[in-house]
């Protein structure tokens, strides 16, 4: 069945796509800093609005990088009905990886080296753009036919700012809530580059919890707001951190939430990531149909 796919064809699909995600806001992040523009009083951070959706819409033309620190590949492949899905298919898309971040360009920023080495950076850096490599695939079912992969670019800022801990629920979901909102604003205040985009992943393992925080991403938007999200997202600019940090009422310009399954268990495992003022930086490409 493999011997049907044009690889050379999904290698390119994957490399557009990293390009997009790295250069590219979606039309729903595009529309909500639009609205923050129009609701946000604070002339200072009105202007930071402007200017962030004024370099995104340039990064566009130019399929330039929206960041200096442009990422790094994290990949969420859905597999459909029949897909093919083989060893050579994933050489094939970790190949388009490796070309998009050489066409976007990616910021080489990859440790050369064995284990001690890439700990310390004494490896020193890969002038390879592509020596950047992409974040263990993840994988979950497509309903239908067709196969369909999600390139996100993560920033180092947001990973500094991140958490993924343990709360004790109580058998009340305001708990876990209050906690969200209590990480998310101290996050955002040390962050710096907002508004962010609180990406949160509530599981039963550190894993789980990391890889519902990426779904959240995949599956989120800015124009659909579930009742706790909303929530998290109401409190936090109450916080009145603002843009870069400069007050206002765009801290945050939502919040994308994902609960996977759970178990009889006194704690639910959470994972905040706050998604920079260009993050989530993310394309999506149909590698089949």
């Amino acid at each position: 069945m493999s011997d049907n796919l044009d690889l050379t064809a999904i290698a390119a699909k994957v490399r557009d796509a990293l390009v997009a995600a790295g250069s590219t806001f979606r039309a729903d992040k595009k529309e909500a800093y639009r609205r923050a523009i129009r609701e946000e009083t604070d002339p200072k951070a009105r202007w930071v609005l402007e200017t962030i959706l004024e370099n995104a819409e340039a990064a566009e033309t130019n399929r330039s990088p929206l960041c200096d620190d442009s990422g790094i590949p994290h990949l969420l492949l859905e597999i459909g009905d029949d897909a093919p899905v083989t060893g050579r298919l994933l050489d094939a898309i970790r190949a388009g990886v490796a070309d998009g971040l050489r066409a976007l360009p990616g910021r080489p920023m990859g440790i050369m080296g064995g284990d001690r080495e890439r700990i310390d950076q004494s490896g020193g850096l890969d002038p390879d753009s592509a020596g950047v490599a992409p974040a263990p695939l993840l994988v979950r079912r497509l309903p239908g036919p067709g196969l369909r992969l999600h390139v996100l670019m993560f920033g180092g800022g947001p990973a500094i700012r991140a958490k993924t801990y343990r709360v004790f629920h109580k058998h009340d979901a305001q708990v876990v809530l209050d906690e969200i909102v209590a990480w998310a604003t101290d996050s955002v205040r040390q962050l710096g580059c907002s508004p962010c985009t609180l990406a949160v992943g509530i599981g039963r393992s550190h894993f789980e919890a990391a890889s519902m925080m990426l779904q959240a991403q995949a599956d989120g938007d800015y124009a659909v707001q579930s009742g706790m999200e909303q929530e998290i997202t109401r409190r936090v600019n109450a916080a009145d951190i603002g843009p870069l940090g400069l007050h206002g009422k765009t801290s945050v310009l939502a919040t994308f939430l994902k609960v996977g399954p759970q178990r009889a268990s006194g704690v639910r495992i959470v994972c905040l990531r706050p998604a920079c003022c260009f993050e989530p930086r993310i394309a999506t490409v149909e590698l089949l149909p």
